[in-house]
């Protein structure tokens, strides 16, 4: 059948090459070395706590939350996301005008793009990014401008923080002009693990109310940081007319699969996403809104938050000590769940039989494939968040997902003392 029956797909899907979770997925299942021990997608490998769990289940038995949500967002997880944020804004932040639940952050940040991008609009990203960023601007006909982040010099040869990873910000002022209609930022950062320093959102802040473009902050991972962490919305009342601010109960709640996001920002921001999101998807998953909206009630009281932090930060630092171990330098991520590991150490072999779509790749991607294959652990290739043309400043990194039970964890740890007979 699909031999005789044409048809023409849109650019928009046509055409691409093989994205980097197919590739990591397909080596992983055809290794040798089974079960792989994955550490490549950025998924838990442990349920949310009991008492949001519970909300769920109960939540299954209402018949109200087997039905359509509001297009805006169910209003008990709307206040309760207004409650638990009006403290870090200092003041009382409205749900209904204020805040609308999407179904995932990513799916809020198509709607934010839907919003306010049109054909030709330009919109600055930073490298490394979330590769989801690049498909969302394009499906409006947004055109990416890319800023690189800067790896620090001495990645190759010793640990230092992921701080050090810079932005030239005559670079990035550089990068706009009068077609920049939006920057998208991210912080805790997916991969490099960086939380962008005050004086740092300062400037971006700034050159955004200089140049009236509007920032998406992409704050997916706030409540996993490690030094102290700002939100660029509350630097000042010009910036925050400016700002949307991403959030994920998958993220936040242990949940990836849940799908559950919402969105922050002014009234005249908000209220043309909440009308993209409903003509994207009208509204998203009820019972799941609902047992959100008790996870941010209760999570105070339970001590989860503190929990969170103390426990992601303690499987970075125990998975990290292979890394010291081995001699493989690293980024001390500031926050999130992902590390970059520098692998400039690990001798490749010459004649290795990588398939073509893998030897085609910059050699990250050769390091996860080996890996894969000779160690039986999966780690992303971060060059598949980079443009062809700075792909060269990371491809010596693995990014490496921790948010896994702990006896994972050490299994990977055992795998990879493998890599000693490899390095030079």
């Amino acid at each position: 059948m699909s031999g005789s029956f044409k048809v023409k797909p849109a650019a928009r899907v046509s055409g691409q090459k093989q994205d980097v979770w197919t590739i990591v997925n397909e080596a992983a299942a055809a290794s040798p070395k089974q079960p792989i021990v994955n550490m490549g997608q950025g998924f838990f490998g442990y349920n949310p706590p009991k008492f949001i769990l519970d909300a769920a289940k109960e939540a299954l038995d209402r018949v109200d939350c087997n039905q359509y949500s509001p297009t805006k967002g169910r209003p008990r997880l709307k206040k309760a996301i207004a409650d638990a944020y009006s403290p870090f804004w200092g003041r009382k932040i409205n749900p209904d005008t204020e805040v609308t639940i999407t179904t995932g952050a990513n799916e809020g940040m198509l709607s934010a793009f839907m919003a306010f991008i049109e054909p030709g609009d330009e919109v600055i990203i930073f490298e490394p990014f979330f590769d989801q960023y690049i498909s969302n601007i394009e499906m409006p006909g947004g055109k990416i401008v890319y800023v690189p982040m800067h790896p620090p010099a001495t990645g190759a040869t010793k640990t230092s923080s992921a701080a050090d990873w810079t932005i030239d910000f005559d670079e990035l002022e550089r990068a706009i002009t009068p077609k920049t209609k939006m920057i998208v930022l991210n912080t805790p950062h997916n991969p490099v693990g960086k939380v962008f320093s005050k004086d740092e959102l300062q400037k971006i802040g700034d050159l955004c109310v200089k140049n009236n473009i509007i920032i998406l902050s992409d704050e997916v991972y706030d409540r996993l940081f490690y030094v102290p962490f700002t939100r660029i919305s509350t630097l000042s009342p010009e910036i925050e007319q400016l700002t949307i601010t991403v959030g994920s109960a998958g993220k936040n709640f242990y949940a990836t699969g849940w799908r559950v996001g919402w969105l922050m920002g002014p009234e005249h921001l908000i209220k043309y996403v909440s009308a993209a999101h409903t003509r994207i998807c009208y509204s998203s998953v009820s019972p799941l809104q609902e047992a959100c909206a008790v996870g941010f009630e209760k999570a105070e009281a339970e001590g989860f938050w503190d929990d969170a932090i103390r426990d992601m930060k303690g499987k970075m630092d125990r998975f990290n000590e292979v890394w010291d171990e081995l001699g493989l330098p690293y980024s001390e991520p500031e926050g999130g769940y992902f590390v970059l590991v520098n692998m400039n150490k690990v001798q490749l072999p010459e004649d290795y039989p990588f398939p073509p779509h893998v030897a085609s790749r910059p050699r990250d991607f050769k390091l996860s494939w080996f890996l894969i294959q000779e160690v039986g652990v999966a780690a992303i290739p971060p060059t598949e968040f980079y443009t062809d043309e700075n792909a060269h400043m990371a491809e010596d990194y693995l990014r490496f997902a921790v948010c896994k039970e702990d006896s994972i964890l050490e299994e990977a740890k055992n795998r990879l003392r493998g890599l000693k007979k490899y390095m030079k």
